[in-house]
């Protein structure tokens, strides 16, 4: 998966295209398409291949997971993660089962909201301070708080704390493994969504309560990025927020594509 962190050296627009709307969603859009309407969920289970191809995707969550915890570049981490995040999806279709693909596409909307906020507002900090690196952001939420409120809204959505959409995504996976039975999938969720906070709760903890050696930092002065930058991404991380408490629509749209 190496050319998807390798992309992210693109201006901030063309990273949000990349990894949350266009490109990698094709990938996993196709994925589900010929799992569920060419191969189809019987022939698939007849096979076993769909809990083959479950643990195939829990494997990359976590390793992708892990990796992104090590990185120090605010574009470089978000990368990596989407590569976790994508894996959600080909998971829940990989259940073959009506809660798990429910997740699983509904991951496609929850992520595309979520990971476009993440990455605009990167490119607000980017633009308003001229910093790439986490180790730089010490108290930056101060300096922007919509910036970075509107980032915190995004993390918990990756997260999948309620009642932000990524919260739905994380409760019909975990249903689906429920209904087939398989606990180690359960724990490689929950497994994950510790993972998920270990490298974005650091972030906003760092922008808000930046330890003692960061207090000076607070100091400079920052600002907010032009607000043409500033709005799209605080109406992003609402519409997150709001498929979260109202994601019916959504989940009644898949029922009816549903095998």
């Amino acid at each position: 998966h190496n050319w998807l962190p390798s992309a992210m050296v693109a201006p901030t627009p063309v990273s949000a295209l990349l990894h949350a709307v266009a490109v990698v969603k094709a990938g996993v859009f196709c994925i589900s398409r010929v799992m569920l309407s060419v191969f189809g969920t019987e022939l698939l289970s007849s096979l076993n291949l769909g809990i083959y191809t479950a643990y195939f995707a829990s494997f990359t969550i976590i390793m992708a997971s892990v990796i992104a915890l090590t990185q120090d570049d605010l574009k470089a981490r978000l990368a990596y993660s989407t590569v976790s995040q994508l894996s959600y999806i080909v998971l829940g279709v990989a259940l073959l089962v009506p809660t798990g693909i429910v997740g699983g596409i509904i991951h496609i909307i929850n992520h595309g909201f979520s990971k476009i906020t993440l990455f605009f507002c990167a490119g607000a900090i980017y633009v308003a301070t001229h910093k790439k690196l986490i180790s730089e952001l010490d108290g930056i939420g101060y300096s922007m708080p919509f910036t970075m409120g509107a980032f915190a809204l995004a993390s918990l959505s990756m997260i999948g704390v309620p009642p932000v959409a990524g919260f739905v995504t994380k409760w019909y996976l975990v249903q689906g493994c429920l209904d087939i039975k398989e606990l180690g999938l359960v724990i490689v969720l929950m497994v994950s969504s510790l993972l998920n906070a270990g490298y974005f709760a650091p972030i906003t903890i760092r922008a808000f309560f930046p330890g003692r050696g960061g207090m000076g930092r607070i100091r400079e002065r920052f600002h907010e990025a032009p607000a043409t930058m500033v709005v799209p991404l605080v109406l992003a991380s609402i519409i997150s927020f709001l498929v979260g408490i109202w994601p019916d629509f959504f989940v009644e749209l898949i029922g009816r594509i549903l095998p």
